[in-house]
């Protein structure tokens, strides 16, 4: 229901932007814009701030949590020790929630694990101070009012609304529906335009961007299809459980990417499955999401 309502699902293909030398594929709005509108919509009064100095940073954390107050994080992956090695790389914008202190450390509730865990002091000024792309630069965020009750149609209906907008309506051809077809037609041409390794890494990081960074391709399609779900029910409207499973089953089809692109990277792809495959399911799933967020768009109370 957060997802949904707070409009995550997007698209964007970016290849001036880069990370780790690679063009930059992401399946979300940008971190923190879920948070936000998921706040404004329900009426849930948030208090957001960043710091250029660690020592009043970390100060500022520790009378919040003083207060009995969850406070949300900024941070880098990289320096997060609690993560496993191979989930660990330079990535400013992972969203941790610290909700106390025992023995001097930090008791986390990360969203890449199921239980909770625990940071030291430097550890966790190097995360929220990392430097690079997008610095978290230590910002911090927690709530300071809360409804005693929520009226969930009017915001459900300003999520679907701006879901479908942003997939369908964004001018410049890097977002939504035509940023996908862009990276099908560019992906097509990396063969020949790079060479075979080049083009191997820039297809591994497409996946990664997808499977395993949080960014969701498929992953994000069946959370917004059970949304829709939800959606039905709450405003009483029976034909966004079929758009429901029809998002659900392009959610399919990019996992269908994921592994056949998979399978190419590691060598493993049979002689039928090439870039020109993985390029016409990319277009498939485009005039899928096309119909769905035409139909989306009109959505009433």
């Amino acid at each position: 229901m957060v997802f949904g309502i707070g409009s995550g699902l997007f698209f964007s293909y970016l290849p001036f932007v880069k990370l780790n030398g690679i063009p930059v594929t992401s399946y979300r709005i940008l971190p923190g814009w879920i948070f936000k509108r998921v706040s404004n919509r329900l009426g849930i009064s948030m208090h957001s701030t960043t710091f250029r100095s660690e020592t009043k940073a970390m100060e500022e954390l520790d009378r919040t949590l003083e207060k009995g107050l969850p406070v949300g994080l900024v941070t880098s992956v990289f320096y997060l020790p609690y993560l496993p090695k191979a989930l660990r790389f330079h990535f400013n914008a992972h969203n941790i929630v610290v909700f106390g202190k025992r023995n001097g450390k930090y008791l986390v509730s990360d969203p890449v694990l199921e239980e909770t865990c625990e940071i030291d002091y430097d550890d966790l000024v190097r995360a929220r101070f990392a430097k690079g792309t997008m610095p978290p630069k230590g910002k911090m965020y927690y709530p300071t009012a809360v409804p005693s009750s929520f009226d969930f149609k009017p915001a459900i209906v300003k999520g679907i609304k701006q879901t479908a907008g942003d997939m369908l309506n964004v001018p410049i051809p890097l977002f939504g529906v035509k940023g996908i077809r862009f990276l099908a037609r560019s992906l097509k041409k990396w063969p020949d335009k790079l060479d075979e390794r080049r083009a191997i890494l820039y297809l591994g990081q497409v996946i990664r961007m997808q499977e395993e960074i949080g960014t969701g391709g498929g992953g994000f399609r069946f959370i917004f299809g059970a949304f829709l779900q939800e959606a039905s029910n709450q405003l009483q409207q029976p034909w966004l459980q079929e758009v429901a499973q029809e998002v659900t089953e392009t959610g399919d089809r990019w996992r269908d990417f994921a592994f056949e692109a998979g399978r190419i990277c590691k060598g493993r792809a049979s002689s039928a499955v090439s870039y020109k495959t993985l390029s016409d399911i990319l277009l498939e799933c485009a005039d899928r999401e096309k119909a769905i967020f035409t139909k989306l768009k009109k959505i009433t109370l």
